[in-house]
């Protein structure tokens, strides 16, 4: 079995503790609808993207503001709680793939219903 790498290992504790700093910790009470998904860390733990979800998909490029503008007390607070040499820069953005996902299931129902139930076999 294949462990996981030290950036893996990392952006699963920065996933973690973002969702525990967008609830508690920031004063932008709009920041507590975001849902952290993945975080993905470069090698050289120099940049990491964060993946985000959020209710209303229309706003995403607002809220893809708001978390930009609240990065540098993000990083600051990662800084305080990970016992890192250098903390990664944050990158924001929105992850589509749960519409994505949604679009095909719905494609996937109704080319099975368009079969007319007919049988295979």
């Amino acid at each position: 079995m294949k462990e996981f790498s030290r950036a893996d290992r990392i952006g699963s504790q920065m996933q973690r503790e973002l969702a525990l700093l967008l609830r508690d910790a920031v004063k932008d009470p709009r920041l507590s609808e975001v849902t952290v998904q993945e975080v993905r860390v470069t090698r050289d733990l120099s940049h990491a993207k964060v993946y985000f979800t959020i209710l209303d998909k229309s706003e995403a490029a607002f809220f893809t503001h708001l978390l930009s503008k609240a990065a540098g007390f993000l990083r600051r607070r990662l800084g305080q709680s990970m016992k890192l040499r250098t903390v990664p820069e944050l990158k924001f953005v929105y992850d589509s793939s749960i519409e994505e996902g949604q679009r095909l299931e719905a494609l996937i129902e109704k080319a099975v219903a368009g079969n007319g139930g007919e049988d295979d076999g």
